[in-house]
């Protein structure tokens, strides 16, 4: 039996499908524009378009192909497969290879070249082919849109992925600008040249030919005490440049998932190089603490992992963190790869006074009798243990006929933190 059923056919049967003058071949090319680095944007020949639109029909028109050929099955010419759950057809390198060349064994070795690991989808992670079985074709592997792109060439919305097994990262948010944060000369100094590098790296490295000699992406090490503003500082770095920041537990990817620590960082960062997000990987330790001999397969995986990571993190383009409480946990051999190594202390007075006078919101009052330059300077207190008191004192506030926050509420909050660790208040 013939099949009946050509590019042409499966274009008209496509172009069907726009409403109030959808184009999606204007849609497509609209959103690769908006979405792709200068470097990485190029006009998209037919069969280009064509292969994003057969990736992309499964997500808007599942049974488009069953209309088409309802006797599916007696055609394996066409290729595709059917899903666990998807019950429509799903297209694979031998549908794409058969509706853009049919039996032209010519053009089909063209087609090919579409799926290349050097071709502009696989380079800009647009689109690629899922692995096929073991030991069967490498064009019977299921056709992939990138669900970033499924997301904009759909809704016009940016796709940013969940927490997941295969996505082991979440995304920072503050509301916080740089003039809040509240930092030591020295460590402002030193930030100053991250900043500078995320303003200004396209002119060094490209313009003036430095990539020459230096590595890609900015490499730097975040440490001191819990609460010194971290995390907080790499929220507000991306928010300076309007990136995307990421934060990942190593700690928590080593201890669930050890020996798929390698799959897991391959997929955040082949999808982190698409987007130039800031990746920033708490508890550092987990992985680049002090070394030790291999006793055990969970030694050897993960002396693996720390590999790979540093090969990852030394090729990324963009700014990689790594946070840690300690400094001289992290193995002296990591330390050279960064280009800064930044220390966050516990605030001193000055500092402290500064959080505490910036923490509290102007609805409230605070009773006369409050000293907040003898409090700050008598209690030892991090950012974020401060900004713990003043919400403690804003709800009892918020419980009184007046927002009034008096000394017994904010003495009664720092002994609250105190008791985090076992500490008593001196009054």
């Amino acid at each position: 039996m013939e099949v009946n059923i050509t590019k042409r056919i499966v274009e008209d049967k496509f172009s069907a499908l726009r409403q109030h003058e959808y184009d999606w071949d204007d849609a497509i090319t609209d959103c690769l524009r908006e979405h792709l680095t200068d470097t990485k944007k190029k006009k998209l020949s037919n069969w280009e378009f064509f292969l994003i639109k057969l990736a992309l029909i499964p997500h808007i028109y599942p049974h488009f192909f069953d209309e088409l050929l309802p006797q599916m099955g007696n055609h394996p010419q066409i290729g595709g497969l059917r899903g666990k759950k998807h019950r429509g057809f799903l297209p694979t390198g031998e549908t794409a290879l058969f509706l853009l060349a049919g039996d032209d064994l010519y053009q089909r070795f063209k087609a090919q070249q579409l799926f290349d690991p050097d071709h502009y989808f696989a380079k800009n992670r647009i689109l690629w082919l899922a692995p096929p079985e073991k030991n069967e074709p490498r064009m019977s592997g299921q056709l992939i849109l990138n669900p970033k792109y499924v997301e904009l060439f759909t809704t016009g919305k940016a796709y940013k992925p969940d927490f997941s097994l295969n996505f082991p990262a979440e995304e920072l948010h503050t509301n916080l600008d740089w003039a809040d944060l509240v930092l030591t000369r020295d460590t402002v100094v030193q930030l100053d040249e991250i900043k500078a590098w995320l303003q200004h790296r396209a002119v060094i490295m490209q313009d003036w030919g430095m990539h020459r000699l230096l590595k890609p992406g900015y490499r730097a090490l975040f440490h001191g005490p819990p609460g010194t503003g971290k995390t907080l500082t790499a929220s507000i770095l991306g928010k300076i440049i309007s990136q995307h920041v990421f934060r990942i537990d190593l700690s928590m990817i080593v201890s669930k998932y050890i020996g798929e620590t390698e799959k897991n960082l391959a997929n955040l960062f082949a999808e982190a190089e698409q987007t130039n997000w800031i990746l920033f990987f708490d508890e550092a330790d987990a992985l680049f603490g002090k070394r030790t001999d291999v006793r055990d397969a969970h030694d050897k995986y993960a002396n693996q992992e720390v590999a790979y990571l540093l090969q990852r993190i030394e090729h990324y383009d963009g700014l990689v963190i790594l946070a840690s409480n300690f400094k001289s946990n992290i193995d002296e051999a990591f330390l050279r790869r960064f280009q800064s190594i930044i220390y966050f202390p516990k605030p001193g007075s000055g500092e402290r006074l500064m959080l505490w006078q910036n923490s509290f919101p102007k609805q409230v009052s605070l009773a006369k009798d409050i000293d907040l330059p003898q409090i700050a300077q008598k209690y030892e207190l991090s950012g974020s243990e401060i900004v713990n008191v003043v919400q403690f004192c804003c709800l009892r506030a918020a419980d009184k006929d007046h927002p009034l926050v008096e000394s017994i509420d904010i003495l009664d909050g720092i002994s609250k933190e105190y008791r985090k660790y076992s500490k008593k208040i001196l009054h």
